[in-house]
């Protein structure tokens, strides 16, 4: 498959869910947002289809994502199934990581290959005001289970907040020293008006 700029696609993102877990001040207004009901979400027999359909076509990567996509029951029967459609894609998955801890080896032996973690801090009391919720030992415990489960590299993705979170950034970068993770700063994107 190609794009209008006859670039190759290659890789596919499914949207599982649009529920979190978390409330990141600039993702979510606090009350959060309305759910859809599940009447309004592809099923997972759906998505299956669609990622079928697409690997049929050439795509050799599916990452999972929602909302966080380990709240959604059933989850890790899917990435079996993912992982088991002809051509064997590459199966990745996005997460903040507060479920991850129990998660990360039941999906690895589904066939997920890699993890990201988006985590912006590394201070308890600073992750509860960004994302309005406690948790950040879960995280870290979650980053610990998928590097033991050999879910590597482990990406964490952090977004630098000037005034925020900036004066954190080496101490991201020194994890890489101690684990086998990858520490990627992404581009914050004003969609909130709380940060």
């Amino acid at each position: 498959m190609l794009d209008s700029f006859g670039r190759s696609i290659e890789y596919l993102r499914l949207s599982i869910t649009d529920r979190c877990n978390l409330r990141c001040r600039y993702c979510m207004p606090e009350e959060g947002v309305p759910p859809l009901a599940h009447a309004d979400i592809l099923s997972y027999e759906e998505l299956l289809r669609v990622a079928g359909s697409c690997v049929a076509l050439g795509l050799s990567k599916i990452r999972v994502t929602g909302g966080e996509p380990l709240v959604r029951r059933g989850v890790v029967d899917f990435i079996a199934q993912l992982a088991a459609l002809p051509g064997a894609p590459e199966i990745t998955l996005t997460t903040n990581g507060l479920l991850l801890a129990e998660l990360a080896g039941p999906l690895k032996a589904a066939g997920l290959q890699r993890v990201n973690v988006s985590l912006d801090t590394l201070h308890p009391e600073r992750f509860a005001t960004l994302t309005r919720r406690d948790g950040l030992a879960q995280v870290l415990a979650g980053l610990a289970a998928a590097e033991a489960a050999e879910l590597n590299p482990v990406k964490v993705n952090v977004i630098p907040l000037k005034g925020v979170n900036d004066d954190e950034l080496l101490d991201f970068a020194r994890l890489t020293l101690r684990h086998h993770w990858e520490v990627r700063f992404i581009e914050f994107m004003p969609i909130s008006p709380d940060l």
